[in-house]
């Protein structure tokens, strides 16, 4: 296989043909006449096994949320398949449970929980074109900004992924993967051709598979579980192969999606000093019904990306000032006909009747960055605009819970919503809901024909809450949990699937969800993630971990 990585940029017959190898600058025709397995052999790290002692050790326990730190009794830390393959068979033969690690951004302690091995998989980033399979391939371990910077700057393409460019390939791919060019393209796994799995059989033996949507490939029902079904379930991700279902030909720069060369970055937010009541109901309700107008497959607005900071108002008791920002963030493509005009209706659409003034956002909103300066819209190069909106870096201890939306929030939702962030019994700054737009490209898929069944909403959101001392965990926890089941308060406190919500995404999970304590609808966990998919997930768990060697707190069931 032809890989492209940080340790090696290798391009197949008939592609681009410029490459960087560990040693040094390689000729095209060299390139394309190596074989994978030579590639690999020559620039392959050697595995590394890392125990307690080690000075690395406390590095490689730990995701970006610091509530969770693992002690497992070994962190293996491979770099190609065969690697993973043997750290798999040697944790199986000695009875030791697995965790899998890619970019360490798993939102509950499903890695490290109970594990004795963990597979860190975040040397295994090659990317590139394998002309053996025809595809783009993808490493597991590749974070998500390695992958757009590879196949922009290659092929000029991308995948629809999130702004957080930290997040690694394999947990947001498997998950079903949303991002900011969603709307104009469609879910990271509308794209997956193919997924090589390390799994384990009935007899114990360890062993590579790929599979892909091909008609006739045997392993097709593991390549579709891969399309939504969540990371952990099924075995460990190696590699994802990229290609559209409408692709043709040898050439990899026709094979994905081409961003526009341009975007538009806009950043205004209102002071929660200035927000009443009626305020903040006007940009919830409509930010909700532009969505439900403006969300077909066929929009001319599906270049367009919103993302509503709906985050906590402060009270400083001392000096009695309120503080905080309701804040929007939009991306939007500059290059579609009326590029700004449309914008500029979207934000007076969604500001209609709002009394308090729009001024520049000046705080961090969760993970992304202030951006005080697209205060006015700027347009930007695609790149740049990616790299100016990306999220990330953020070591508070946090807790996340999601919902999808076929609809824009009901007067009760919203009014809980109210009470909820503008309270002063918790003051806390670093809470918020994030809304983001969803629907358009990522509804013209049926809700079977990918494991993500969540095909007709047009909104998702993020709760999110931060804080620093773990002596302070019980009180965020409650206040919100609290906030979350007053929001979904008719339907047993989570947004279970109806005309109005559709249940929430894998990747935010929520552990939540599996206790009655404070899911009382009645409907599983698996439902609210996976619908009428489960049974299918299930069977496919069944046939490929027979033996239930990768599981976690909220596993696909055997």
């Amino acid at each position: 296989m032809s890989e492209v990585g940080r340790r090696n940029f290798l391009v197949g017959a008939g592609a681009a043909a410029v490459g960087v190898a560990a040693s040094g600058a390689l000729g095209g025709t060299a390139v394309a006449q190596e074989t994978g397995a030579q590639a690999q052999a020559g620039v392959s790290l050697p595995a590394a096994t890392v125990k307690p002692g080690d000075g690395r050790y406390i590095d490689l326990v730990r995701g970006t949320n610091p509530r969770w730190i693992g002690a497992p009794e070994q962190v293996r830390v491979v770099s190609s398949t065969a690697q993973v393959v043997a750290a798999v068979q040697d944790a199986v033969t000695a009875g030791k449970q697995i965790g899998v690690r890619s970019g360490g951004h798993c939102y509950e302690d499903f890695v490290y929980s109970g594990k004795q091995v963990v597979l860190d998989l975040s040397e295994l980033d090659d990317i590139g074109y394998d002309p053996a399979v025809n595809a783009i391939s993808v490493g597991a371990g590749a974070n998500l900004f390695q992958v757009y910077e590879a196949l922009y700057r290659v092929w000029g393409v991308i995948i629809p992924g999130g702004s957080c460019g930290t997040v690694g390939a394999g947990g947001h791919i498997s998950g079903g993967g949303y991002g900011l060019n969603s709307r104009q393209f469609g879910l990271t796994v509308d794209y997956l051709y193919g997924v090589e799995v390390v799994v384990v059989d009935a007899s114990g033996r360890a062993k590579s598979v790929i599979a892909t949507r091909e008609a006739n490939d045997p392993n097709r029902d593991l390549w579709w579980a891969h399309t939504g079904g969540g990371g952990g379930n099924f075995g460990v991700i190696t590699r994802f192969l990229l290609k559209s279902r409408t692709a043709t030909g040898t050439d990899p720069s026709t094979f994905l999606p081409r961003p526009p060369s341009e975007i538009y970055l806009s950043s205004v937010a209102l002071n929660w000093a200035d927000i009443t009541q009626a305020d903040f109901t006007r940009v919830v309700d409509n930010f909700g019904k532009w969505h439900e107008r403006n969300s077909a497959p066929d929009s001319p607005y599906a270049g367009l990306f919103g993302l509503l900071k709906l985050n906590k108002r402060t009270f400083d008791p001392a000096t009695k000032a309120v503080g905080g920002q309701v804040a929007l963030l939009t991306q939007s493509d500059a290059t579609a006909p009326n590029a700004r005009k449309l914008l500029d209706d979207y934000l007076n659409a969604v500001f209609a009747g709002v009394q308090a003034q729009r001024t520049a956002s000046v705080a961090q909103t969760g993970h992304h960055p202030a951006l005080a300066q697209f205060d006015e819209p700027q347009r930007l190069p695609w790149l740049n605009g990616t790299y100016a909106l990306s999220g990330g870096g953020w070591e508070f201890r946090g807790d996340y819970k999601s919902a999808y939306l076929r609809k824009g929030h009901t007067a009760e939702q919203i009014a809980a919503t109210y009470q909820a962030l503008a309270t002063t019994e918790y003051n806390n700054p670093n809470a918020l809901v994030q809304i983001d737009s969803y629907g358009c490209k990522i509804n013209a898929v049926g809700s079977a024909d990918t494991a993500v069944p969540q095909r007709d909403s047009v909104m998702k959101l993020q709760y999110q809450v931060y804080w620093k001392d773990p002596a302070e965990d019980a009180k965020h926890l409650q206040w919100f949990r609290n906030f979350y089941s007053s929001v979904y308060a008719s339907t047993g406190g989570v947004p279970v699937p109806n005309a109005v919500t559709d249940g929430c995404y894998v990747n935010y999970p929520d552990i939540d969800l599996s206790d009655p304590s404070f899911n009382k609808s009645g409907v599983a966990w698996s439902t609210l993630y996976y619908k009428g998919n489960y049974a299918k997930l299930r069977q496919v768990k069944a046939k490929y971990d027979p033996r239930n060697i990768f599981r976690h707190r909220q596993s696909i069931e055997p």
